[in-house]
C-alpha cells in the first residue's frame, strides 16, 4: 500500500510540529497515510509532551545563543534539531498491520523497516525503547502519538549533525537506556555516513511513497497551532 509523500518544511518550528499532528487528525477523518520529510536550518530544542523543561534543557545557554525551545505532542525524550538532522514522520493506519495497534510491537515493526531500508548504509539496530543505533551509538530517535484508528510515528536521523551541540543545550537525562552507559551526548550520538538525499530515496522506496495532495492541511495546521502550539503555557507546562 502506497503512502502519500510530503517533502516540505513550514516557515516556523511550531508550524512543522503542528503539521504532523494535523496530518494525523486528517487521517482519522479519512485522509491518507503519509511519509513526510523536513529539516530545520538552525539549532532548536524540542521537548516531548511529558518532558520537564528545567530537567532536560539548559535554558541559560539557549537564551544566550537564541536557540528556540518548542514542545511536541508525542511522547519520548528531548531532542536537538539543526543542520544535518533529517526529520521524518509516518502516519499509519492500524489496519496496515496488527503490530501497529500496540506501542512496543509498533516500534519494532516500523524500525525493522527502517533498518532494512538503510542496510546498505549501516547495520542499524533497535535499542532502548525506540532508538536506532549503529555499533551501540544512537543515530535516530523516535516518538509516537496515537489516536483511534491511526498513529503518528516521527523521529530524526543524524547524517551531518554537529554532535557537540547536544551537550551545550541539553542536560544529561535522568532516565537513560542501559546501553547508553552514562556516555555524554557527543560520545553517545552518531552520524550516518550518507546524505539526506540518499536517506530520503531509500525510505521513499521502502514505504512505496508517491507525491500526495493535501488540500486541507493549512487549515488543519492553523487549528492545531491555535489550540496547542500558540498557547502561552504550552512549552512551559512542565
Amino acid at each position: 500500500m502506497e503512502l502519500a509523500l510530503l517533502d516540505r518544511a513550514w516557515p516556523t518550528l511550531a508550524e512543522n510540529l503542528a503539521v504532523d499532528e494535523a496530518l494525523l487528525l486528517a487521517a482519522e477523518g479519512g485522509g491518507p497515510e503519509v511519509l513526510r520529510f523536513w529539516e530545520w536550518p538552525t539549532t532548536a530544542v524540542v521537548l516531548g509532551a511529558g518532558g520537564i523543561l528545567a530537567a532536560d534543557v539548559d535554558e541559560v545557554a539557549c537564551d544566550r545563543d537564541q536557540v528556540e525551545i518548542q514542545r511536541r505532542s508525542s511522547g519520548g525524550g528531548t531532542v536537538l534539531l539543526g543542520r544535518g538532522c533529517l526529520c521524518f514522520s509516518l502516519i499509519l493506519s492500524f489496519d496496515r498491520d496488527p503490530a501497529l495497534r500496540h506501542v512496543n510491537p509498533s516500534y519494532r515493526w516500523i524500525l525493522d523497516r527502517f533498518s532494512r531500508a538503510l542496510a546498505p548504509i549501516a547495520d542499524l539496530r533497535m535499542n532502548g525503547i525506540c532508538d536506532l543505533v549503529v555499533a551501540g551509538r544512537k543515530c535516530g530517535g523516535n516518538a509516537q502519538q496515537r489516536k483511534r484508528t491511526h498513529l503518528l510515528h516521527h523521529g530524526t536521523l543524524l547524517y551531518d549533525f554537529e554532535l557537540e551541540l547536544a551537550s551545550r543545550y541539553l542536560r544529561m537525562p535522568d532516565r537513560q537506556p542501559e546501553y547508553r552507559a552514562h556516555r555524554t551526548h557527543a560520545e553517545f550520538l552518531l552520524n550516518l555516513p550518507v546524505t539526506a538525499a540518499v536517506l530520503r530515496d531509500r525510505l521513499i522506496t521502502e514505504w512505496h511513497a508517491t507525491i500526495g495532495t493535501f488540500p486541507d492541511i493549512e487549515g488543519r495546521t492553523d487549528e492545531v497551532l491555535k489550540n496547542r502550539y500558540q498557547q502561552a503555557d504550552w512549552v512551559r507546562r512542565r
